[in-house]
């Protein structure tokens, strides 16, 4: 599972509001252990209003790039389930952010502006879907 999430960099990021799910496309970089995902998002979007109001979320994570045509058996999909939390130690958020545009260069104008914001995705659980039937689970504190 760590070896997919580092070989990736984009993730689909879905949120909720009230009944109403909304999801986004994001772009990652994570701790050593990939329980936690950093991103960057405008204060002013959906998904920021959404995290704001209910904090659990689902990121996937996947191979569907490389795993066409004869291999689309193999392709693997993998469910973080977790929670939204706020970065407060400016350190550590400076961290992040220097890490997010150094995997991400076409980041930087946005995520320098005022407007933007460093959150953090606390990883729950992962469930890994090999093909149609292979599935891991593993939960983590």
């Amino acid at each position: 599972m760590q070896a997919l999430i580092r070989s990736k960099d984009i993730c689909v990021l879905a949120t909720v509001s009230g009944n109403e799910p909304h999801s986004s496309l994001m772009s990652y970089v994570t701790d050593d252990d990939c329980r936690e995902f950093f991103m960057v998002t405008s204060r002013k979007t959906k998904k920021f209003r959404n995290l704001l109001q209910n904090e659990t979320v689902s990121l996937l994570i996947d191979t569907r790039e490389e795993d066409t045509g004869q291999k689309r058996a193999g392709i693997r999909a993998l469910t973080v389930s977790g929670v939204f939390q706020k970065i407060e130690d400016k350190g550590k958020e400076s961290l992040y952010r220097d890490q997010l545009l150094e995997r991400h260069p076409h980041l930087r104008e946005f995520a320098e502006s005022g407007d933007a914001q460093v959150f953090c995705i606390r990883a729950k659980s992962f469930q890994l879907l090999k093909g149609v039937s292979q599935s891991y689970f593993e939960k983590v504190d």
